[in-house]
């Protein structure tokens, strides 16, 4: 059956596609474009199947297919679904071609090239979903830097280079050091296994085994890679540059869905394979998730340029985000997820609106706008709900993923204090500020830039691309459940796999 096959179908449509691209002439641009959009297209058509294939009560990984690649260290080509990575997988695809769209007039130079590294970057994102073996998971985590790497270094703004080595070279020292740590774990694994190992599942039922001390190690080996990623702070210096410089679709994926791989990795492989460790750290990485949503929203606050304010936004957003994991409680886990798709949604839509208003001006300074409502009132109801959305207003998606996570937070059995959660809510009122009087500034007032008269408004093509993001805005906002439902059993079952161990050792 070809169900059977669809996670492989899935990544192998874009990497196909890529590779025809090679094939393509390059004075052929509008047919570069289209094909683009199309192939990205059916891998969301695809995605939508394994989402109505999944069976959210059953659980666990879903679709699995498993192909021996080096027969010698039993490392193979194991990819699968569950709840947490099937919204991620639905997330990436669905943004992608939204950003290839967005791209249509902005990228006007080497868009053959253009296309080919957004291609193969989803084929990288998705693989890092998917995948049930560390080693493969390391295959894709480092092959998705490359594509991002050119697309900043390339498409980027003055700074483009400086931005995308910086983003490399702190990528790539993370990675090494979890390099490291899935093979001395594939060793160990070996001394129960009798053979070397990186599967996933198998390794579920060992990490959780090494000693304490170790596991301290392993999970800081992991931690700091995904840390890093997210990023959490004071590891975040790599993410305004690489945001400010990247061009307007590359902003989007890389706050839309690279930044979920750090909190992925988080929950995926720091929680269940060294859930001891986990438990002891959990007060010191949710201090330093407090310190980024505070520390994020203050110097957003003070940001001249509107991409830097939303990139110092994801920061305190991403804080969130990894409170809610190491709550280690079902609801801010739940929060947690949601969240990730939220921020994905709501910051993708305002770097959208902020790359539609530079493409007219060429600036994207505070000062040099205001009183635009008068001109561009579609942009303006378009940025408004945005920003809405990104404060966590009642019947928007922030909303729900802010509330489940501030209610896990007030439960939670590891940080047993309610002073985690009233400091991570100062955050919720600084957003409302730094957002609000963006908004206020650029919209309304007076209009002194005698330039903005002759402001164009959005396009249908620009129309489309946000209505697509709002209508999950207001799905989720009204409707959370139709989300929270795919990652319940999953979200369940980590947390089981953290105190599991933790209990039997009481017993």
């Amino acid at each position: 059956m070809i169900s059977n096959y669809l996670l492989s179908i899935l990544l192998a449509l874009p990497l196909a596609g890529a590779l025809l691209l090679l094939l393509i002439k390059k004075d052929k641009e509008d047919f570069v474009r289209y094909f683009g959009l199309l192939v990205s297209s059916f891998a969301f058509i695809v995605s939508l199947f394994i989402y109505f294939i999944y069976d959210a009560n059953k659980g666990g990984f879903q679709l699995t297919e498993k192909y021996m690649w080096i027969s010698n260290l039993h490392i193979s080509f194991n990819i699968g679904v569950d709840g947490i990575s099937l919204l991620l997988v639905l997330l990436t695809t669905f943004l992608t071609p939204l950003t290839l769209l967005s791209s249509w007039k902005s990228i006007n130079k080497n868009i053959k090239e253009f296309t080919f590294f957004m291609l193969l970057l989803e084929v990288g994102m998705i693989g890092v979903f998917v995948s049930l073996d560390l080693f493969l998971f390391y295959i894709f985590w480092e092959a998705m830097l490359i594509p991002m790497y050119f697309i900043i270094g390339i498409w980027g703004g003055p700074r483009r280079i400086y931005a995308s080595v910086k983003f490399f070279l702190f990528t790539m020292f993370g990675s090494l050091l979890m390099l490291v740590a899935i093979i001395w774990l594939g060793v160990y694994a070996s001394g129960s296994l009798g053979h070397f190992s990186s599967n996933l599942v198998e390794l579920y039922g060992i990490g959780p085994k090494i000693q304490y001390n170790i596991q301290l190690w392993m999970f800081l080996a992991f931690a700091l890679s995904f840390a890093i990623k997210v990023p959490i702070f004071p590891l975040h210096t790599w993410l305004p540059d690489a945001h400010v410089e990247a061009p307007t679709a590359g902003s989007v994926i890389l706050a839309g869905v690279l930044l979920k791989m750090g909190t992925y990795g988080l929950l995926r492989f720091c929680l269940p394979l060294f859930p001891q460790a986990a438990i002891y750290f959990a007060p010191y990485i949710s201090i330093l998730a407090i310190i980024g949503i505070i520390y994020g929203a203050l110097v957003a606050m003070v940001q001249k340029d509107m991409k830097k304010l939303v990139a110092y936004s994801s920061v305190a957003h991403l804080g969130f985000v990894v409170l809610g994991i190491f709550a280690l409680t079902q609801e801010s886990m739940q929060g947690a997820v949601i969240q990730m798709v939220n921020h994905g949604l709501s910051t993708g839509a305002l770097f959208l609106l902020v790359g539609v208003l530079y493409d007219r001006t060429h600036t994207r300074l505070i000062s040099d706008y205001g009183g635009i409502a008068k001109i561009v009132p579609v942009f303006a109801t378009f940025l408004m709900v945005a920003m809405l959305s990104s404060v966590g207003l009642p019947g928007l998606n922030g909303f729900i993923g802010e509330f489940l996570i501030l209610l896990g937070t007030f439960k939670s059995p590891v940080l047993d204090s309610w002073w985690f959660a009233g400091f991570a809510a100062s955050g919720v009122i600084f957003a409302a500020v730094y957002l609000l009087w963006m908004y206020q500034r650029v919209v309304f007032g007076e209009i002194k830039n005698p330039k903005l008269n002759e402001l164009k408004d959005m396009n249908k093509r620009e129309m489309f691309i946000l209505s697509a993001i709002f209508v999950f805005i207001f799905w989720i906002g009204i409707y959370p459940n139709t989300f929270l439902k795919v990652s319940e059993t999953s979200t369940q079952k980590v947390i089981e796999q953290v105190f599991s161990p933790l209990n039997s050792i009481i017993k």
